[in-house]
């Protein structure tokens, strides 16, 4: 029954736009499963989903690993102006410093940015590592994370 139901849930955040642990409740009570929120609760946890924005002040629940590129754009804009300290490079490195605990935020951001220059970034707690390739293209890019900076 829970790997029935844990299935179903599955299917239905990739169907709708769930955004609360109710709205799942509900849509999976539709479908026949007799369910209480907290059993909800636990499978939200066991599957490992975790809500994603799709607008102003609203999200939806999704698989890890998914990324909106609905305002991607805009979210990197506002977690380089409200969170990164300062940036620097040596050859094809770019070191970007952040607020402590938001430099996978940003990592993640930069690897969906899907910047052809960018080969990757590995983050830290404050610190992320961006690779450039080719390494001549290194200020463009600074001068990109800069105005991300507004």
């Amino acid at each position: 029954m829970k790997s029935a139901r844990q299935r179903k849930i599955q299917e239905i955040i990739e169907n709708y736009n769930v955004e609360t642990q109710a709205a799942l409740t509900e849509i999976l009570r539709e479908q026949g499963f007799n369910v209480t929120q907290a059993t909800v609760s636990r499978d939200i946890k066991e599957l490992g989903l975790i809500k994603i924005p799709t607008g102003f002040n609203s999200g939806k629940y999704s698989k890890p690993g998914e990324v909106p590129l609905v305002n991607l754009h805009e979210r990197t804009k506002r977690l380089f102006r409200d969170n990164v300290t300062g940036m620097d490079f040596s050859e094809n490195l770019i070191i970007i410093r952040t607020l402590p605990g938001a430099a996978q935020a940003i990592a993640s951001c930069i690897d969906h940015l899907d910047w052809k220059e960018i080969i990757g970034t590995v983050a830290g707690d404050d610190t992320i590592f961006c690779v450039v390739k080719p390494k001549d293209m290194i200020e463009a890019v600074m001068e990109r994370f800069e105005k991300l900076m507004g």
